[in-house]
């Protein structure tokens, strides 16, 4: 055999040489199926999976059924199954071991789903200690580095979540401990002594996961536990504000974020009227800043969710969300903005009148600004607010505000927006304005068209005093090669009359005046000359207005030094 397999391995490595002797350069094709991975982006792995600690003894033994079981029996049949399913068993690094135990282990706990499902009075108290150690012992273990990119550089088509290894086993003790927190037998005095604050804290730590399966099923088990344990929800929301701490001021980064809101979602509806200051508070703290986070968009529904909740029980918050999210509105990131556009448009949805008259002034200014985006998509999302009926009911009831706000931007963009598709829609709205209000409709058009015409009257005289400056530099110029150059600073004062009539106008909306400029500079003395109003300046005090080149002052002690060592640098070593 082994004289066998070498002169096969002679054989190959003579066909390989020939192969490369005559392949010719790789083709086109070739290349072709060469796959590039991206720069930046991390290679997927797909056995990136957590790592348990793999019990010792993992042979297990097929017990009896427990419909076949009764009274004390079957109680301490279903204490020695539960006690089976502790064992922990590896499929991340040989998913081929132990497979006949890792069966039995699956058969178990599907009997466990189904019993605790069916049958009544079976949940006993010598169970519940049992039952929430099986489910600890399977599920809280030390979560592995992510390995996809976060936030608005993951992409669901190209990058793959990893998926956990253990997930036939872990699905199972999920869904029994759902089914044993829902049974009629559950009795939540009994378990506290067992779920308590550690068990949340343990349970909340899962949340980071990158599996989205898991995310959902823990979604459900801490729902179902902050229903059942009134004791623990003050808790709750402490450690999930917490969370939202972290992502905020410190990593930016976690996965459970959209899970975690969608829980607070259905919370926030439950709140009782008036609002506590604890809850406004999160309002204020948490969920308002969440918007300035740069992973935004991975749980933006569940968030604008929870936001518009809050409205529909206490309408007086509406100002202080508005302004919040003005104050973090993104200046550089359109699809965010667009995010921004539709989470404002479910708050309009919902606001009463006398509160959209305080934030309207703000709010339309920040409209009017989408409208005149040169990204297509944000200005097209901020005009279909003109086709939600009621958000037009608002704006016709305080169209003396808000159409000259938004007039400037919507004429100017119906002619210079490159996009065909927003004329159209900037014409429906200014159909809309019209036949609200004709003479405001007129009165904001000649409004418009005398601010235009400032402008450019502005903008003329600011080009004409600034060639009649030219003008002056160029005539100051020749004067002074031929030796008739023009002293600037005034003998007497020591200030520059050329600087007079800018300094005196430098803050004026309408420029430099020409005919100013020009009378000053006509103005100014000749060369040598002294003005009507001034005594002939003597030679000498002339010559000490003569500017000289300053000298610094030396100090020889350093120079020595300097020159010392400059000395020892360029000395041959010996």
């Amino acid at each position: 055999m082994p004289k066998t397999s070498s002169k096969k391995d002679k054989g190959s490595g003579k066909k390989d040489g020939e192969d490369k002797k005559n392949s010719g350069p790789p083709t086109a094709a070739l290349f072709n199926k060469v796959k590039i991975t991206p720069l930046g982006k991390k290679k997927d792995n797909k056995n990136h999976s957590s790592r348990f600690r793999v019990s010792q003894d993992r042979e297990l033994q097929k017990l009896p059924l427990l419909k076949d079981s009764s009274g004390v029996e079957r109680e301490e049949l279903f204490i020695q199954k539960l006690r089976q399913c502790c064992t922990i068993f590896d499929f991340a690094v040989d998913p081929l071991s132990d497979l006949k135990w890792k069966e039995i282990k699956r058969a178990a706990l599907n009997e466990l789903v189904d019993f605790v499902t069916h049958q009544r009075g079976v949940i006993t108290e010598a169970v519940y200690p049992e039952a929430v150690n099986m489910f600890a012992c399977n599920l809280f273990r030390t979560l592995p580095p992510p390995t996809n990119p976060h936030g608005a550089e993951y992409d669901p088509e190209e990058d793959e979540p990893t998926l956990e290894a253990a997930w036939p086993h872990l699905q199972l003790v999920y869904e029994f401990f759902l089914r044993f927190l829902e049974s009629p037998d559950f009795t939540p005095s009994t378990a506290k002594r067992s779920i308590d604050q550690q068990f949340v804290i343990q349970l909340l730590e899962l949340f980071d996961s990158e599996d989205p399966r898991e995310r959902d099923l823990l979604k459900t088990t801490l729902h179902r536990i902050y229903g059942k344990f009134l004791g623990l929800r003050a808790y709750i929301r402490k450690q999930i504000n917490n969370i939202f701490y972290q992502v905020l001021y410190e990593s930016e980064r976690h996965n459970g974020i959209a899970e975690l809101l969608e829980i607070l979602g259905s919370i926030i509806n439950g709140f009782a009227l008036p609002l506590k200051e604890e809850h406004k508070q999160f309002l204020q703290r948490v969920l308002l800043p969440l918007h300035k986070v740069k992973s935004m968009s991975v749980y933006h529904p569940q968030l604008a969710y929870c936001v518009v909740q809050f409205l529909e029980k206490d309408s007086v918050l509406t100002e202080v969300v508005i302004k919040g999210l003005l104050k973090f509105w993104p200046k550089t990131h359109s699809p965010k903005e667009v995010m921004f556009l539709n989470e404002l448009e479910e708050i309009l949805d919902v606001i009463e009148p006398h509160e959209f008259r305080k934030i309207m002034r703000p709010l339309f200014q920040q409209l009017a600004r989408c409208v005149s985006s040169p990204h297509f998509q944000v200005a097209e999302r901020a005009l279909y607010f003109w086709n939600n009926d009621y958000i037009m009911t608002l704006i016709s009831d305080n169209a003396d505000v808000i159409l000259p706000i938004m007039f400037g931007a919507l004429y100017k963009n119906s002619k210079s927006h490159w996009n065909k598709t927003i004329h159209g829609l900037i014409y429906n709205a200014l159909k809309l304005f019209m036949e609200m209000n004709q003479r405001l409709f007129d009165e904001c058009t000649v409004r418009y068209k005398d601010e235009r015409q400032r402008e450019r009257q502005k903008i003329k005289e600011r080009e004409e005093a600034w060639v009649a400056l030219e003008q002056a530099a160029i005539q100051n110029a020749d004067k002074t090669k031929s030796g008739n150059a023009i002293d600037l600073i005034h003998p007497s004062t020591g200030n520059s009359q050329f600087s007079s009539p800018i300094a005196d106008n430098e803050e004026e909306e309408d420029g430099i005046d020409p005919t100013t400029l020009a009378d000053t500079i006509n103005a100014l003395p000749d060369k040598g000359a002294p003005a009507e109003d001034e005594e002939p300046v003597d030679a000498a005090v002339q010559r000490d207005l003569t500017r000289r080149k300053s000298f610094l002052p030396v100090d020889f002690e350093t120079r020595k030094a300097l020159l010392q060592h400059h000395q020892h640098k360029v000395e041959p070593s010996t």
